[in-house]
């Protein structure tokens, strides 16, 4: 009988060093994993050993990490570039790679090559189906959606996607998982953008619709949600932290998948042909500075 048929998963590895693989690494190993995070690039896998670092200083400082969690998060963290090495032996596997359904099922196709039979695999994918990449794959019932929020060692959500053949031990595993990670799970049946991303994209959308019309500022638009709606983060702050072309792929996969009410508003599509795709880059809505603090 296999480790993940009792419900045990010792070893994690994640795909991808960008924002939210780095924060889903800082997480796992948070919770007591062995984690390893692979990137093809040194550079982003040094950015995100920096980042995870910082972050887990920062918690320490603040009293919110106890210092031995930390001392123990970094112990267990691994940093590979080669991605047999990463998975070879990984009871979870992880994605975060861009949002293309062609590169993520590419990807998982030579992650079965040199994963342990057991392994079970989960897409951290915003809004793509996670059945049509289950069916691409030989093992659709160990697969489902680990749908995390940015930034991720600070957001207690995790969508939890259920495919069409996703088992129910497979779910039963993941939701362990996720509230060892110290998130609060939230089961979804799969439908595109599943609950999250699907209202996100609209009040976005909306968003730029109000500011391409003049409606308010984007600054006014942004507190009016804060103080009148009590969201945490108004929509633009939101989208520039996200990233404007991430935000606009999943309301183009919307459009596409559920029509006219998910079509982009001409601005939005603006500022991503103009490369204002956010804190990433300096300058989205809003503009930022080296260190990610807005300056207008």
């Amino acid at each position: 009988m296999s480790r993940q048929t009792r419900g045990e998963i010792r070893t994690i590895t994640v795909l991808g060093a960008g924002t939210m693989g780095r924060g889903i690494a800082h997480v796992a190993a948070g919770g007591g994993y062995q984690t390893c995070l692979f990137d093809i690039s040194a550079d982003i896998l040094e950015q995100a050993r920096g980042a995870i670092y910082g972050n887990l200083d920062k918690g320490v400082e603040l009293g919110k990490v106890d210092p031995g969690v930390a001392r123990r998060a970094r112990e267990l963290l691994d940093f590979q570039q080669d991605l047999s090495t990463a998975v070879s032996h990984a009871d979870l596997v992880i994605e975060a790679v861009p949002e293309s359904l062609e590169l993520k099922i590419e990807t998982f196709e030579k992650v079965i090559r040199a994963a342990p039979g057991h392994a079970l695999l989960a897409s951290n994918t915003s809004a793509l189906s996670i059945t049509e990449m289950g069916a691409a794959l030989d093992r659709p019932d160990r697969f489902a959606g680990m749908h995390f929020f940015n930034p991720v060692h600070i957001m207690r959500l995790v969508e939890l996607v259920k495919g069409l053949e996703t088992g129910d031990e497979t779910l039963r595993t993941l939701r362990r998982v996720a509230e060892r990670m110290g998130k609060e799970v939230v089961q979804v049946n799969e439908s595109p953008g599943f609950v999250t991303s699907r209202i996100n994209a609209l009040i976005g959308n909306e968003a730029f619709r109000m500011l391409q019309e003049g409606v308010a500022s984007a600054a006014d638009i942004d507190r009016a949600l804060k103080l009148g709606l009590n969201h945490p983060m108004g929509p633009f702050e939101m989208i520039d932290l996200v990233g404007l072309d991430v935000r606009l792929g999943v309301l183009q996969h919307l459009h596409q998948t559920l029509g006219e009410l998910y079509r982009p508003n001409p601005l939005f599509l603006q500022y991503v042909q103009a490369g204002r795709l956010g804190r990433k880059v300096g300058r989205g809505v809003y503009t930022y500075d080296e260190n990610g603090k807005r300056i207008d």
